[in-house]
């Protein structure tokens, strides 16, 4: 003690200090871990490979640092000194973090979205996490030399870190989300860190100078600009919203050439759909063969049901034809892009909260159930069971139906599609699949398929196709492929999915990548990645 007291003057208040450290550094641990989903999520999006990916780095990276900051604790003279050095290098990489992103997203992808997931995961974070996992043995070291209790020693730090990623984990997921950009989660972050480590070599070192380091973080910090970008052809991008919230990223990207003026929804990395700004329709076709093939098949219905919003053009098309239609979804963010940038307005109810939540609360019945939560990166699986649709089937009314739009497979590995028609079959009497595509010419038989559920027997569509009104570039696929039917040989293997047990994100984990990489494809890496 007689030592800790020369270095440190008043021994109690460095051991107050070290718990701190403690906490902090276990919070922080937390943050960045959590944070990381949001890094890699507009390009990799945030399926389970993706999770899988930053579980794995940030459990080995911080049993990495374990051993190797309990090994050179007991060989170096001066721990307290390392310890906060090491803080100050990790808060750098931390801060380092938004300025890097974009450069290793960009170089990992050729090696693919697994792979190259765990690799930018590794290269991002990597580093960061194994830094801080050096932190705790340090700890250890230098309270035990003022306790001389290791068990209790040990004990309490373990349950001060444990306590601060607690903290961490709260605080990034209810507040630091909604208020702060991941820019700016990770250079408060860094900043933390370093704070960290200047206070400790200024008050108890007196080495003044080091509080000139504390301007790292301004000098760091990339406040996020505009995205502007001409394409090839002419055609000027611009990324015109960007926003982080409780479920994700969301953006409203721009398109413009000449007098065309597109506008897409983007989220997670995953378009959610287009308009054509002069005229207001969609430019995505499965829009257009959800409504025709719910009308067709209802074609006087009064009340409708739109779970996921989207842009709002569904909806808003039911409501002019005479429907009155509620929402439901689960992001308030969703709602209030789609007013602002997309000029949704209806006079139904619009419910942000989850879909399951608010079918068993409510007691309405509806003509129409169209439910539309499924990017392609990830399926809501409680939306997606046999009692989920059971209940959806209880809240339509006597004629109703549910159609569901869904990417999935017809041709290469249809385990899992044919499970969605299956436990839809188990739910409802009758099931029909209308591809958005030709199954005949489409070379990968991936798509969007609107699968329509209802009670009774058999109905034909009630389609006039010479009536039909969409964006002009859909027409002729409208009036081609609308209403054909598709049916999975009776052969075809597929499973009823339950609460219990719904493996549909690890069946169609080449689904996800295969959707993934047409996005990465088509879409500007830099509008996804800032």
């Amino acid at each position: 003690m007689g030592t800790m007291q020369e270095e440190h003057h008043d021994s109690r208040i460095f051991l107050a200090y070290l718990l701190l450290t403690t906490m902090v550094s276990g919070a922080l641990v937390m943050v960045i871990e959590v944070m990381g989903s949001r890094v890699m999520g507009p390009f990799f999006g945030v399926s389970l490979f993706v999770w899988t990916s930053l579980i794995t780095v940030a459990l080995l990276a911080l049993a990495i640092g374990y051993a190797l900051g309990g090994a050179v604790a007991d060989r170096i003279r001066r721990p307290a000194l390392w310890l906060f050095a090491i803080l100050f290098v990790a808060g750098v990489l931390a801060l380092l973090v938004p300025v890097l992103k974009g450069p290793i997203l960009k170089a990992s992808l050729p090696l693919g979205l697994r792979t190259g997931a765990f690799a930018s995961t590794l290269a991002l974070f990597g580093p960061v996490l194994l830094l801080l996992g050096c932190v705790f043995p340090f700890l250890v070291k230098l309270a035990a030399r003022e306790l001389h209790n290791i068990g209790r020693v040990v004990g309490g730090l373990s349950a001060l870190s444990t306590i601060g990623s607690t903290v961490g984990t709260v605080a990034t997921g209810f507040f630091l989300i909604a208020y702060l950009s991941v820019d700016q989660i990770f250079a408060f972050t860094g900043g933390l860190l370093i704070l960290l480590s200047v206070a400790y070599f200024a008050f108890f070192q007196r080495r003044w100078w080091a509080l000139a380091f504390l301007a790292l973080p301004v000098l760091l910090y990339q406040p996020q600009q505009a995205v502007s970008r001409v394409m090839d052809d002419g055609t000027t991008v611009k990324l015109i919203h960007s926003e982080e919230n409780y479920y994700g990223s969301l953006k409203v990207v721009d398109y413009r050439f000449g007098d065309i003026h597109h506008r897409e929804m983007i989220i997670d990395g995953m378009v959610q759909g287009g308009m054509d700004l002069n005229s207001g329709q969609s430019t995505y076709e499965y829009n257009y063969f959800m409504q025709y093939i719910s009308r067709g098949l209802v074609p006087r219905g009064e009340r409708c049901l739109m779970i996921g919003l989207g842009m709002g053009v569904i909806p808003s098309w039911f409501e002019r034809q005479g429907v009155r239609c509620d929402v439901v979804d689960i992001n308030p963010s969703v709602v209030s892009v789609a007013r602002e940038f997309f000029d949704f307005h209806i006079s139904g109810e619009v419910v942000v909260e989850d879909a399951r939540y608010f079918l068993n609360a409510t007691d309405r019945r509806y003509d129409y159930i169209v439910l539309d939560v499924f990017s392609g990166d990830i399926t809501p699986a409680h939306l997606l069971s046999v009692e989920a649709l059971s209940l959806m089937r209880e809240r339509l009314r006597s004629g109703g139906v549910l159609a569901v739009n869904l990417i999935g497979s017809l041709k290469r590995e249809t385990y899992m599609t044919a499970s969605v028609v299956k436990t839809l079959a188990a739910a409802f009497d009758q099931v029909a699949v209308y591809p958005t595509f030709d199954p005949q010419t489409s070379e990968q038989g991936v798509g969007n398929l609107i699968i329509a559920a209802y009670q009774g027997p058999e109905r034909r569509l009630q389609l006039d196709r010479s009536t039909i009104t969409a964006h002009h570039s859909l027409l002729p696929l409208l009036r081609s492929q609308l209403g054909h039917r598709y049916r999975f040989p009776a052969d075809t293997p597929a499973m009823v999915l339950t609460d219990a047990y719904n493996p549909i994100d690890f069946f169609d984990g080449w689904l996800r990548e295969f959707v993934r990489r047409s996005i990465l494809e088509s879409t500007d890496w830099d509008i996804l990645i800032s």
